[in-house]
């Protein structure tokens, strides 16, 4: 891979990858070369590092040229380690593979993280720095579970200041351009009395006494002193993405770049993300992989015992509850019928032919036919009274359009729970189909721990997402490959920047820096 012409990346915090994939599948002027190159990744959990460096090795070769040796691996036909010592795999990539840093920024010496981005800059005039500090300590939901904690725990728990690393690399590496991602929680999220987000935009808008940006949002065009805060927040679902998944995204562009910059003087509309004009549905997302059951997770597993539970499901409704359900008893029944014809459960790799209802772009962006089949489409297991739930929300989606409530679910299917008469969110929600025609709500981390929220749309197969299907809706590559557990490959996906997302951002990026260089020559033969 030529890098000569590819405008360097920083990534922080990087998780599996998710905003850098996004800058790397940008192409630039010629063949071969990549508009960006990603130098250096942090990330500090050692798994998903792990996942970071694989893909650093494999975007070291051309687009369409990884070796044989890749697709071996990620099929489990070898090890990692022999992949990183085959043959087919030159000392330029497996270099490459190490711009992934396994460290942990605010722990991890600064003059160490110098060293690194240093050293992958050499003295490049452009270039950007991208990430985002860990969510949990803004996010709504994060601060909903510490209410227990004393405030003076709440005020000193150290991802309230991640974002002050961050600041410090601006200040010493002084990027042409940042993007900074977070949730959207971090609009309404308090300090010592303090709004988090301004003390952050004004801090990011002047890093240091000489040095300031131009903080931009990617949806709304407007240049104000004062921004709404609420500009800042993207909504995947409405630039073409299958998920509803709402984030703030600042685009900071140095001063004296923003000051000489023909595209953001003259036409800075062109530095909004365009609208999709169509929706990216749940059912375009996961189509062409192959339907798969789920397992029984108590009392021994077999397709007999699974099928089984799907019949259960509707005799066992009360006769008050079925009559005036009789649509609804015939559908779980018939989607019991059809669970017949499923046999398997998935696997770490199913050979396959992938032929999903996408359009050109999306099967170009997803579709890998070197992959010959599926990643990590391997169904979870469920104790037979949530297969009762979701055969149940399944059938009951399908035939209303929408997802039950909690409080629409018969007296025979509800949980042992002290809150199972809630109205509350998210418990009113407790078990939640994602919907075919639409997008699908936010695929987050807690997806890790049990598959309630993200049950599969098709109540015959009766199960909630496999990794592979998460991974769709958060727009990896069908080749993205995901290291450690189960559980570890959840929680990344759902920790990710969706790549898709990322793109669009690094053609807006693309599109400053190519009219700035354009001006910055204009000029100088203007001077000549």
């Amino acid at each position: 891979m030529k890098y000569k012409e590819s405008i360097p990346v920083i990534d922080l915090f990087a998780g599996p990858g998710g905003l850098g994939e996004g800058f790397s599948s940008i192409g630039g002027h010629q063949k071969g070369v990549r508009k960006f190159q990603l130098r250096v990744s942090i990330e500090k959990d050692p798994v998903a590092h792990a996942t970071l460096s694989l893909r650093a090795l494999f975007r070291a070769f051309p687009k369409g040229e990884a070796p044989e040796a890749y697709y071996e691996y990620i099929r489990g036909e070898i090890t990692r380690e022999e992949l990183f010592k085959h043959p087919d795999v030159p000392a330029e990539a497996v270099e490459a593979a190490q711009e992934a840093k396994l460290a942990e920024l605010g722990k991890i010496s600064p003059e160490e993280v110098d060293k690194w981005i240093r050293k992958a800059l050499i003295g490049a005039e452009e270039w950007v720095l991208i990430g985002g500090p860990p969510c949990q300590a803004y996010s709504v939901a994060g601060r909903a579970r510490r209410t227990r904690e004393s405030q003076e725990e709440f005020e000193s728990d150290e991802k309230h200041f991640l974002y002050k690393e961050y600041l410090r690399i601006i200040r010493e590496f002084k990027p042409t351009i940042f993007v900074m991602e977070n949730v959207k929680g971090i609009l309404s999220s308090k300090h010592s009395g303090s709004n988090i987000f301004q003390q952050i935009l004004d801090d990011l808008s002047a890093p240091a006494e000489d040095l300031s940006y131009n903080i931009r949002s990617l949806v709304v065009p407007r240049d104000v002193e004062k921004p709404d805060p609420h500009d800042f927040i993207i909504q995947a679902e409405q630039h073409g993405l299958p998920q509803a998944r709402h984030r703030v995204i600042l685009l900071g562009i140095r001063s004296d770049i923003a000051s000489s910059c023909p595209v953001l003087l003259e036409n800075p509309h062109k530095l909004v993300m365009e609208r999709s004009k169509t929706v990216f549905t749940v059912g375009q997302a996961l189509s062409g992989l192959p339907p798969v059951r789920s397992k029984i997770s108590r009392g021994g597993d077999s397709l007999e015992a699974w099928l089984s539970a799907l019949e259960e499901a509707g005799s066992m409704l009360l006769r008050p509850y079925v009559a005036g359900n009789g649509d609804l008893i015939d559908a779980m029944k018939k989607a019991a019928v059809d669970a017949q014809r499923l046999q398997s459960n998935g696997s770490k790799f199913i050979y396959w032919k992938v032929d999903p209802e996408m359009s050109t772009k999306q099967r170009e962006w997803f579709l890998d036919p070197r992959l010959k089949g599926v990643l990590q489409h391997e169904a979870r297991s469920h104790m037979r009274s949530d297969l009762h739930r979701y055969i149940y929300a399944a059938s009951f989606a399908r035939l209303n359009g929408s997802s039950p409530k909690i409080h629409q679910f018969p007296a025979q299917l509800l949980p042992a729970h002290e809150n199972v008469s809630s109205d509350s969110v998210p418990f009113s929600d407790r078990f939640r189909v994602q919907m075919e025609n639409g997008p699908s709500t936010t695929v987050v981390a807690h997806i890790a721990k049990d598959g309630h929220y993200y049950i599969h749309p098709d109540p015959s197969q009766c199960r909630s997402l496999t990794v592979r299907e998460a991974a769709r809706l958060q727009t990896f590559p069908d080749n993205y490959f995901f290291e450690g557990n189960r559980t570890q490959q959840y929680t990344q996906i759902g920790n990710a920047v969706p790549p898709l997302l990322a793109r669009k951002i690094a053609a807006v990026v693309a599109t400053v820096i190519d009219s700035y260089r354009s001006g910055r020559n204009r000029q100088a033969s203007l001077d000549i």
